[in-house]
């Protein structure tokens, strides 16, 4: 979703899966020029497979991203609001302390470490819940859903439109503040509300109602609380308009 949006505005060459695998640091390196400009999309995002594959997230979170970071002129690594335990209450900023509960949150934030190791020209930019068009995503598993859906009400973030992030990302890589960013949406809910909202704003009839994480137990824990906010200035659009302008451009 978010690699097919900045394509898009970038006018950049993207390069699917099929085409590079970045664990293959030669296959990297022969792909990318040294001056090049990366904005590294690529991820394992299977948040609850990574659980019984830790070192298979791994190696295309972490060791995937050290390649590409090695191999860029400049880099822009995409992470995650799993890196955080959640237990902070107020929203997360960038020079909080980082405790992944999941494999998937642990693959993520070594992708950062190797990042920023291996490339001084890089930004690491951590955002949550995105939903975009080009994929799999939370706003489409509900509206296949239905007459009547039960929804977890206890984990609260910032669903994200990724064509919103790319924007930002796009306007970041054109200058040099490097280093760690946070940019997700405006506001903040739980998975609940926003399956609320996502309902009353395509005008369908599915009933909704909350439970509880325990009731609706996954095998990758995840964050109660992982709502972000940057210390650098980021202020993306509200979610409800990123909701708004996904189902709007919806196919």
């Amino acid at each position: 979703m978010l690699g097919q949006d900045v394509a898009r505005l970038s006018g950049g060459l993207a390069l699917p899966r099929a085409e590079l695998d970045v664990t293959d640091r030669r296959a990297v390196r022969e792909a990318i020029e040294p001056g090049d400009l990366v904005f590294n999309c690529a991820a394992w995002t299977d948040v609850d497979g990574a659980e019984e594959h830790e070192d298979e997230a791994t190696r295309v979170n972490g060791e995937g991203a050290r390649h590409v970071a090695e191999a860029a002129g400049t880099v822009i690594y995409v992470s995650t609001d799993y890196v955080f335990d959640g237990g902070k209450g107020t929203p997360y900023v960038e020079s909080d302390p980082t405790n992944p509960l999941s494999a998937y949150g642990r693959s993520k934030l070594a992708g950062e470490r190797a990042t920023a190791a291996a490339n001084p020209r890089h930004f690491v930019v951590r955002s949550s819940w995105l939903f975009g068009t080009g994929g799999r995503n939370f706003v489409e598993v509900m509206l296949g859903l239905g007459p009547e859906v039960r929804v977890v009400d206890d984990q609260v973030g910032c669903p994200t439109f990724t064509g919103h992030l790319a924007q930002a990302l796009v306007r970041l890589a054109s200058t040099t503040d490097y280093g760690l960013h946070h940019m997700a949406a405006s506001g903040a809910c739980s998975w609940f509300e926003f399956a609320r909202e996502i309902f009353a704003r395509a005008g369908v009839d599915i009933r909704v109602g909350p439970c509880t994480t325990e009731e609706f137990p996954r095998p990758a824990a995840r964050p109660a609380y992982s709502v972000m906010e940057s210390e650098r200035g980021h202020r993306l659009p509200h979610w409800q308009e990123g909701l708004a302008a996904y189902l709007g451009v919806r196919v």
